[in-house]
């Protein structure tokens, strides 16, 4: 079973991850993780703290020699700003009360977060909360997408819409999404580009923050991942689920769901036709790749939206937990736009639930012993 675990504060000493079942003698190129943490820095509307770290994986275990041993692998990213913050975020002895935190934002994790674990100081519910901890999970679907890569398996994702700039059509050549890695809001169409980047300049100016939407395609998912057997094995949940995992998202579909919700079912059901070089496949893809909870060979469309991030630069207004008086929110360094970055860790995490989809139909202990399943479901 592949299970992932992730720890640290956005100020602490640094960020950790672990995965359990991971199979040995996979090769691991750790360029290509830090070139994934790279990505998940980038885009415009990102605040000052990208300028500070630069993030690189250190394995601590599970990996000898660039392989894969098949023992929980474990891992270390490093919190450069820890060394501005250690008198605040020693797990020793700290100062509290310089950068303590009681005007929650709304919005945010704050206040519930603070009643829940009966904290007097804010700043123990948004180190966790931040969203630096998608690092982590940046780093360990980088580490899948290079098995599932073995098996053709690709994931791209773009930029659908920021604020009220969005694409008047879907894209779903892979091809042309691929060009929004060069795009600084990961936008595939220059010209809606520019309107993204200009909605983004306005909110900064007007001290407000902007969400948008994102699009994840997932290609070469081999039919069957998933069940329909029980609610809880469903591929479209499993994602679902993960997704809304990510700081700041509040809505997720499959393929093209709210559309089909007001189409006749003539309009949205991808008719089955059948060939002896294809097989069985469809020429349209309303679904999104699942049917039933489970892959059905086509590829995996997923669309997420994010919320506009709750720290504001002009803030709202809030109360404050130690008087009961109302105030302005605290204000922390942000984002005035993490679209393009969520963008980026949506694709992580949906290929780590892709690929413990397929490590449970191809279960194995090793990559030989995944491959020679794998292989013999193929000639069927």
């Amino acid at each position: 079973m592949f299970r992932i675990l992730t720890a640290g504060e956005s100020h602490g000493k640094g960020l950790v991850g672990m995965i359990e079942g991971f199979p040995s003698n996979v090769s691991i190129d750790t360029r290509e993780i830090n070139k994934d943490l790279g990505r998940r820095q980038k885009g415009y509307g990102r605040g000052g703290r990208m300028k500070i770290e630069q993030d690189k994986i250190d394995f601590l275990s599970g990996i000898r020699g660039g392989k894969t041993l098949g023992s929980p692998i474990s891992f270390f990213i490093k919190n450069k700003d820890y060394e501005n913050w250690e008198a605040y975020m020693n797990p020793e002895e700290v100062d509290e009360e310089t950068r303590k935190v009681t005007q929650p934002r709304p919005g945010h994790a704050d206040l519930t977060g603070a009643l829940k674990y009966n904290f007097s100081d804010i700043r123990n519910v948004l180190e966790r909360s931040s969203a630096r901890e998608t690092a982590t999970r940046v780093a360990i679907g980088s580490i899948a997408r290079q098995l599932a890569e073995i098996f053709n398996i690709e994931v791209v994702s773009h930029v659908t819409a920021i604020g009220k700039a969005s694409l008047k059509k879907p894209v779903q050549d892979i091809e042309i999404i691929k060009n929004a890695e060069d795009s600084p809001v990961r936008c595939a169409d220059k010209n809606m580009e520019s309107a993204m980047i200009h909605c983004i300049d306005q909110a900064k100016e007007d001290g407000d923050s902007l969400g948008g939407v994102f699009e994840i395609h997932i290609t070469g998912v081999p039919k069957g991942l998933g069940s329909y057997v029980q609610w809880d094995r469903k591929l479209d949940a499993k994602l679902t689920y993960s997704l809304m995992g990510i700081q700041a998202i509040k809505g997720v579909e499959i393929g093209y769901g709210f559309e089909n919700a007001q189409k006749k079912g003539s309009k949205v059901h991808d008719e089955i036709f059948h060939d002896p070089h294809k097989g069985y496949h469809r020429r349209t893809n309303h679904a999104g790749g699942i049917e039933g909870g489970m892959s059905n060979g086509e590829n995996i469309i997923i669309r997420c939206a994010m919320k506009p991030i709750p720290t504001l630069y002009k803030p709202l207004k809030t109360v404050d937990i130690k008087t009961k008086e109302p105030m302005l929110a605290t204000i922390e360094r942000s984002d005035t736009c993490a679209v393009p970055a969520a963008s980026v860790v949506g694709e992580m995490v949906a290929i780590t639930v892709i690929l413990q989809e397929f490590l449970t139909k191809f279960h194995g202990d090793s990559l030989e012993e995944i491959v020679k399943k794998w292989k013999s479901c193929l000639s069927i």
